[in-house]
């Protein structure tokens, strides 16, 4: 969310980076509604002022016996009541109107950030591992679980609807041992402290971290005023909301791993069949509360902890710079790690590693204590997926597929698997 402070300062690069996304400049529209709300706020302390002034006048008037004069200010006094409460009443309009649209305006992209439309604008960064090729045919991953007669759509259809699987025997365990080795890697490596957050939250907290209002149509409501979590972005990142942290505290870098749940609303038609757009899936969440001055190495080193990941299961991937018309909502600079699919012969992705600034920071008003003692200023916040367990067992199934239908087990995972090093059909 926008200081319309900094709008009215930065005009110019606030419609620059709209452009840039695709949208139309803004500032001339936001600072005629600031004016409005400047002369609202003007006019009720000008009437405050006046009140002000004619109690003392009611008091000189009465202490001079002159009642008449004092009547009259009575009176005054009562009609400028009601001017008060007219004037009170619209400086809240102009307040909560100009609230509404500076809540719905996408962040500033940095100036690095290429320019584009869509996925076509994105800028490869870097790529490790090659793809991995096969003497067979390779198989989708949905095609290899359902063969091992351990992934079942149709069943979690019949109690659940579309976009919903069970995992059953060993490859169940496989999808638990890929979270709990993420977990252990972060926590252990990567200098993040595991929680375990609720995965229920309020209105305030999905809109601290801009999923409301734009985004309801693709979340879960659960009555009476509970949203389920699209991810745990939202938990971890609202830790901080309406705080003041010590600087000596920053970075403080968090991760969860929780179930998450998406109504995939705008992907009506895609993905359909498997377990890449799921309603209920699984993901270990990264996310850095820092200084603005940290944020951008935070940044850097959010990413390369997701890579370690994939290095780690050995599985080829790709780290794509986002164009500014692909960028989330909150975000200024992402990076998209995919990871190859040997099944369907492309990189998908999964991970994105954002930057946000201070635009969650301001709709959390979440601030840290400087250690010069100058002003409390807004954190910045990062959030990334480290990784998308779901995805990642879709990925270990396509890259680690055997010519007779089982699947390897990797070598970073058979701490966490016991005895199982190879996942076949029972029987």
């Amino acid at each position: 969310m926008y200081d319309i402070r900094w709008i009215r300062e930065n005009a110019e690069a606030f419609d620059r980076g709209l452009k840039s996304r695709g949208a139309e400049p803004l500032s001339t529209r936001l600072l005629g509604k600031d004016d409005e709300r400047r002369a609202a706020i003007a006019h009720s302390q000008s009437i405050q002022e006046r009140r002000n002034a004619i109690s003392k006048e009611i008091g000189h008037a009465m202490a001079a016996k002159d009642q008449t004069r004092a009547d009259a200010l009575k009176t005054e006094v009562s009609a400028l009541k009601d001017d008060l409460a007219a004037a009170e009443a619209l400086e809240k309009r102009c307040i909560a109107e100009l609230d509404v649209e500076l809540s719905a305006i996408p962040n500033t992209p940095f100036e690095t950030v290429p320019v584009g439309t869509d996925e076509h604008g994105n800028v490869l960064t870097r790529a490790w591992g090659d793809a991995k090729k096969f003497k067979f045919e390779a198989k989708q991953h949905f095609d290899i679980g359902e063969g091992l007669d351990l992934m079942d759509f149709e069943t979690a259809a019949k109690m659940s609807g579309a976009r919903f699987v069970i995992n059953k025997g060993h490859l169940a365990r496989l999808e638990r041992a890929i979270g709990q080795f993420m977990l252990d890697l972060h926590t252990g490596e990567n200098g993040y402290t595991e929680v375990n957050p609720p995965l229920l939250v309020k209105d305030h907290a999905m809109f601290g971290t801009g999923q409301l209002p734009k985004f309801a149509e693709d979340l879960f409501h659960v009555e009476p005023d509970y949203w389920l979590i699209p991810t745990a972005e939202v938990s971890l990142t609202n830790m901080v909301r309406e705080s003041i942290v010590d600087e000596s505290q920053l970075p403080l870098r968090l991760t969860a791993l929780t179930h998450c749940f998406r109504a995939e609303a705008g992907s009506a038609g895609r993905d359909t069949r498997g377990m890449i757009r799921q309603h209920q899936f699984q993901k270990v969440e990264l996310v850095t509360i820092a200084t603005p001055e940290q944020a951008l190495a935070e940044h850097e080193h959010m990413t390369l902890s997701a890579e370690k990941v994939l290095q780690k299961l050995e599985l080829p991937y790709r780290v794509m710079t986002l164009c500014t018309g692909d960028m989330g909502f909150g975000s200024q600079k992402t990076y998209d790690i995919e990871v190859w699919l040997p099944g369907q012969g492309m990189y998908r992705e999964i991970s994105s590693c954002s930057v946000c600034g201070d635009f969650q920071a301001r709709r959390m008003n979440a601030r840290f204590k400087s250690s010069d003692g100058k002003a409390n200023r807004f954190v910045h916040t990062l959030n990334g997926s480290g990784l998308a367990v779901g995805r990642t067992l879709v990925a270990i199934l396509e890259n680690y597929q055997n010519e007779d239908g089982s699947v390897s087990v990797p070598k970073a995972l058979l701490p966490y698997m016991g005895v199982v090093t190879e996942i076949r059909k029972a029987g």
